[in-house]
C-alpha cells in the first residue's frame, strides 16, 4: 500500500469503537497519528464484551492517535449531536465517519420478539442514518471527505432472508444509504462506501453469537478490516464512492499478497461470512 497515504491529522467518528471491528480501524488510523471519537456505550468491563471507550482511548493513544472517549448510544439523536460536538470542539472538525455499531440476532419471524426487531433497526438502519445526517455539515467542511458503512453487498438471494431476515434488512439498510447517499452527495464530493469482511472476523458477535471457539478459529484477525479500511479513506474522495467493498479484495487490489497472517489459525479453513453468495 502506498506510503505516501496518509490518515494523519484527520478525525474519524468511529461509533462501536470501543472493541471488534471498529477498535480495528481506529487503531490503523493512530498509527498514521489520526484523531479518534470513540462514539460507544461499554464504560464498564463485561465477562463475555472485553474492553470500554475508556481502554480503547488508551490503546489509540499508545498506537500514536489522540482519542476522545464519549459515551454513545446511536438509538438517541440527543447523544450522538452531544458526542459530534464534543469531537468538533475537541478536534476543530469531523472528517470521516464511520458507522460500525451494529446488534444482531440471527432469528427468523416466530422467535423475533418485537424489543429485538426494534433494537436492530434502531442502532443499525436509523442509527446509521442518524449518525450520518447529523455529521454532515462537519464532513462538507472536509478535505476528502468519507462515509464508511459496515454492511454487505445487496445481495437477494432468499437464503440470506430465510432464517433472520429482520436482521438481513437491518444490514441492508445501511448498505441503501451507501447506495443512495453516494448519489445524492456526488457533486459535493462525500464518498460513501460499504465494507464487509470474506471471511467470519474474531469478534465478541463472533465468540458469542455465532458458533464460539470453533469459529473464532476459522476466523480472521479484526486488523484486515483496519487495514482495508485504511486503504478505502486514504483515497480520493471524488473517485471512490458507492462501492461495495470486500475487505480481502481491497488488499489485493493495494498489492498485499499474503493474507495469512490475518487468520486466527493460519493454515485453518476459513470461515465464510454471510451475504456473500
Amino acid at each position: 500500500m502506498s506510503a505516501d497515504r496518509t490518515l494523519q491529522g484527520k478525525t474519524l467518528f468511529i461509533s462501536g469503537a470501543s472493541r471488534g471491528i471498529g477498535k480495528a480501524i481506529a487503531l490503523r488510523a493512530a498509527q498514521d497519528g489520526a484523531n479518534i471519537i470513540i462514539a460507544a456505550k461499554t464504560t464498564r468491563s463485561h465477562p463475555k464484551l472485553e474492553g470500554t471507550i475508556n481502554t480503547a482511548a488508551e490503546e489509540i493513544v499508545a498506537a500514536g492517535g489522540q482519542a476522545l472517549a464519549v459515551k454513545t448510544d446511536i438509538r438517541f439523536e440527543e447523544q450522538v449531536s452531544a458526542a459530534i460536538e464534543a469531537g468538533v470542539e475537541k478536534f476543530g472538525g469531523i472528517d470521516i465517519v464511520v458507522n460500525n455499531a451494529s446488534a444482531i440476532s440471527l432469528t427468523g419471524l416466530e422467535a423475533t420478539s418485537m424489543k429485538l426487531y426494534d433494537r436492530m433497526h434502531d442502532i443499525n438502519a436509523r442509527g446509521s442514518y442518524l449518525v450520518t445526517k447529523l455529521a454532515m455539515p462537519h464532513l462538507m467542511q472536509a478535505d476528502n471527505p468519507h462515509v464508511l458503512n459496515l454492511s454487505p453487498p445487496l445481495n437477494l438471494n432468499p437464503k440470506w432472508f430465510a432464517e433472520f431476515s429482520a436482521y438481513t434488512l437491518s444490514k441492508y439498510a445501511m448498505s441503501v444509504w451507501v447506495l443512495g447517499m453516494s448519489e445524492e452527495f456526488k457533486e459535493q464530493g462525500v464518498a460513501f462506501n460499504a465494507l464487509w469482511p470474506k471471511t467470519t472476523i474474531a469478534t465478541a458477535a463472533v465468540r458469542n453469537l455465532l458458533g464460539g471457539e470453533q469459529v473464532i478459529n476459522a476466523s480472521r484477525e479484526p486488523a484486515i478490516m483496519g487495514d482495508a479500511a485504511w486503504a478505502v479513506l486514504t483515497r480520493e474522495a471524488a473517485g471512490c464512492t458507492g462501492n461495495f467493498f470486500i475487505d480481502e479484495d481491497v488488499l489485493v487490489e493495494e498489492g498485499v499478497t499474503d493474507l495469512d497472517h490475518y487468520a486466527v489459525q493460519p493454515g485453518t479453513p476459513l470461515y465464510p461470512d454471510f451475504f456473500l453468495d
